[in-house]
């Protein structure tokens, strides 16, 4: 199905064009590839002082734009490109500007979880709609109501039809499987990946005592003699999944996979993976993996969600549904 293309019966936006931000070039040369289109041309650059600056090389009047950027590390540098990036398009009259944030920064920091802290996701939108942005298309936020901070129309997109493609095409080696979540939080999303896969479900009671600090408690269900599947949005820094394994290696396990949609992998994170009990660590291109990963390569399994972003790409272009895309799949954390 070829959702793109320059077509304008698209409520008056005028032609697709699509953009990547710096850390994002391979993933938005993917979405093009997909919807058979050039990637647009854009030039972002640093002053001597440290100043971002961006410069189109297209014309973009009256079109329809999207710009992929994800805002991981370096978390700041990236969010004030996607701004400059927003106003750039702003200022060169595009007609509509959707950002895709593949991995949406400050997104864990969605509550008062105590006094006297901020509500960094909420400023981050605030930003964004300054911007003058008129979208957003995030991928798994870490929390979904960070959709209501925004006053303007967010699609937010799951990586499940990417895991379940994945999954299913070795679900054989994968024998007596069980789903696992390693937190409360994430229970209905393993649960409906677990039915996909015609396989059984346990929970991890977890309790965080600091940011880099995880409690590994209880675990809910049997794992004894199976190969476990632990399914997450995110890795971190590591001690969730690796503090986990071993809990489920205690209990029986005969192989323990981790699954996330996106490696943030900080800190000593690749130490402690690469010292696990986790045999496998699947994660999916929404966060840029280059050399960084190198000491996890012979457990890591990069999936890309190019395809999936082109997609949703194509039917915001058109109109069409984004619902329909995860029918039969675990969909989106809510």
């Amino acid at each position: 199905m070829n959702s793109g293309g320059g077509h304008t019966g698209n409520g008056g936006y005028g032609e697709l064009k699509v953009f990547a931000g710096r850390n994002c070039k391979h993933l938005a040369q993917r979405v093009c590839d997909h919807l058979k289109i050039p990637l647009g041309g854009a030039r972002t650059s640093l002053f001597a002082d440290g100043e971002i600056i961006t410069k189109l090389d297209d014309d973009v009047r009256g079109r329809d734009c999207f710009v992929i950027l994800s805002t991981c590390e370096p978390v700041n540098d990236n969010l004030m490109e996607l701004l400059v990036f927003c106003d750039c398009l702003r200022r060169a009259s595009a007609a509509r500007i959707t950002l895709v944030m593949p991995y949406y920064g400050y997104g864990r920091q969605d509550r008062k979880d105590e006094g006297r802290v901020p509500i960094t996701a909420k400023l981050v939108a605030n930003l964004i709609t300054a911007a003058k942005a008129d979208r957003v298309l995030a991928i798994d936020l870490h929390a979904a109501q960070i959709q209501g901070f925004f006053d303007l129309p967010v699609d937010h997109l799951s990586a499940g039809p990417v895991f379940h493609d994945y999954f299913m095409s070795i679900r054989e080696e994968l024998g007596d499987l069980c789903l696992v979540s390693p937190d409360v939080g994430n229970v209905k999303v393993a649960e409906k990946m677990a039915n996909l896969l015609d396989a059984d479900l346990a929970i991890i009671n977890k309790r965080r005592l600091s940011g880099t600090e995880v409690d590994v408690g209880n675990l809910i269900g049997d794992v004894a003699g199976k190969r476990v599947l632990m399914f997450d949005d995110m890795i971190s820094t590591g001690g969730t999944i690796c503090e986990a394994a071993r809990l489920l290696a205690d209990e029986g396990a005969i192989d323990v996979i981790a699954a996330a949609t996106h490696g943030v992998l900080a800190g000593r994170a690749m130490q402690k993976i690469a010292e696990s009990h986790i045999s496998r660590v699947v994660i999916t291109d929404t966060i840029p993996v280059g050399e960084r990963c190198l000491p996890i390569q012979d457990k890591l399994v990069v999936l890309s969600v190019g395809e999936l972003l082109g997609e949703a790409i194509g039917r915001i272009h058109n109109n069409s549904s984004i619902s329909a895309l995860f029918r039969g799949t675990a969909g989106v954390k809510r």
